[in-house]
């Protein structure tokens, strides 16, 4: 598989080719680029599409540094470069989506269009920090099997976690958290937790933009997408119905219309 070495980290890549236009998909925290497996399969006809793994998550190597968000976001906007795929779509979730608002406001060049999933111009509440914090020191320390059980109920609605027809869909996820190299991925937790907002740069982004999230999400509520939504002028909303906070996965069809429209724009 694809790696290449930017801006201080070995960040792994998949890249569908054709002479579409290039849409950049940046994932969540605790995933990789394989969580919008479904989206690539739904666009690659149409066009480029390219997934690429955070430094210390997924398949991209472990970092000794730099797991801030304006670093993630150079690291970004090294792999546009670096691909030569600019101006770009890009999709982000969650952390993902930290990264694009931070690209679509400081370097506009690269972007044709943003899509953003259940994500938040804020920094994180002071109710989750310290939940998240000892979540992440458990996992540091004895494993990230340790506390899956409390990990999935954050980054899944409940539609999700109880359909029936999707139990090897809900095993393959928490596998493939779970199999996330500890020392990267608590790295990139810390990140998160302590990222600052990024309200003061909403109003410089001013390319077609689409927002949704999860009616079900309870990591990233619905009530500061709209807050992103009122920020960005002529951005649209979408409430995902059935979803939490990994809206790729699991409702593919509401969030492959949202792109699509986004990109239409």
């Amino acid at each position: 598989m694809p790696h290449v070495d930017l801006n201080g980290a070995h960040i792994h890549f998949t890249d569908s080719g054709g002479d579409g236009e290039p849409i950049v998909f940046s994932h969540g925290l605790l995933f990789s680029g394989a969580m919008y497996s479904a989206q690539v399969a739904h666009f690659q006809d149409r066009y480029r599409c390219i997934t690429f793994d955070h430094r210390g998550q997924g398949q991209s190597g472990v970092a000794p540094d730099g797991y801030d968000i304006d670093t993630l976001t150079a690291d970004a906007a090294a792999l546009i470069k670096h691909l030569g795929v600019a101006p770009c779509h890009f999709v982000g979730l969650s952390m993902g989506g930290f990264v694009g608002l931070r690209l679509a406001a400081q370097h506009p060049d690269l972007l044709r269009s943003l899509t953003l999933l259940d994500t938040s111009a804020e920094p994180e509440t002071k109710e989750n920090g310290p939940r998240y914090r000892m979540l992440n020191l458990v996992a540091r320390w004895i494993g990230l099997w340790a506390v899956i059980g409390r990990v999935m109920p954050i980054l899944f609605g409940q539609t999700f976690l109880n359909d029936t027809s999707r139990a090897q869909e809900r095993k393959k996820w928490a596998k493939a958290i779970t199999g996330n190299d500890r020392i990267g991925i608590t790295r990139a937790v810390i990140g998160v937790i302590e990222r600052d907002g990024c309200a003061d740069l909403l109003g410089r982004i001013d390319i077609p933009t689409g927002i949704g999230v999860g009616d079900e999400d309870v990591a990233t509520i619905p009530e500061k997408s709209e807050r992103l939504h009122a920020a960005i002028k002529g951005s649209e909303l979408a409430l995902f119905s059935g979803a939490g906070h990994s809206s790729s996965i699991e409702t593919p069809d509401q969030v492959n219309a949202l792109i699509e429209r986004t990109i239409q724009r």
